[in-house]
């Protein structure tokens, strides 16, 4: 299980306890600082008091778990209108939509791809190009976003 599945297992219960959907989460490092983030929604959006209920909960949860060696800042914020993409789930809500993306390994020489997401097969989906429609693997994408108002 990789950390962020971990950390997912601990903090995805608690954002739902208190009523908000469990968008996504990144644990982001550099050098040695670390950053936990965490998306959450709610069909009536998402404010900072939102944001401040969430944080005290998960950081309840957070210190005493402890699945973070080190010290890092904790965020909680919205996904806003460029949200990233972390389930399969995301994306069928999202057919129609245009998306950018960036995959782990190349496909076809390429790593970035921006169109329109065109459907979501088994783990699979496909995207429509300027000139063509490819078929990405789920697995393969790293970061995924919605492109909007374009």
């Amino acid at each position: 299980m990789s950390s962020v599945e971990a950390l997912i297992k601990i903090v995805a219960p608690v954002v739902s306890g208190l009523g908000y959907e469990f968008w996504g989460c990144e644990h982001l490092s550099a050098g040695n600082s670390q950053k936990l983030r965490i998306y959450i929604d709610n069909q009536k959006g998402i404010d900072v008091e939102d944001c401040a209920t969430v944080s005290r909960q998960v950081s309840a949860v957070l210190d005493v778990e402890d699945p973070i060696p080190g010290e890092y800042v904790l965020e909680v914020s919205s996904p806003g209108i460029d949200r990233p993409l972390f389930y399969i789930e995301q994306y069928q809500r999202y057919i129609g939509e245009n998306i950018k993306l960036r995959l782990k390994v190349p496909q076809a020489g390429r790593r970035n791809f921006s169109g329109r997401l065109k459907a979501v097969e088994g783990h699979r989906i496909s995207m429509v190009l300027e000139d063509q429609e490819v078929t990405l693997e789920c697995d393969n994408i790293g970061r995924a976003k919605l492109v909007p108002f374009e």
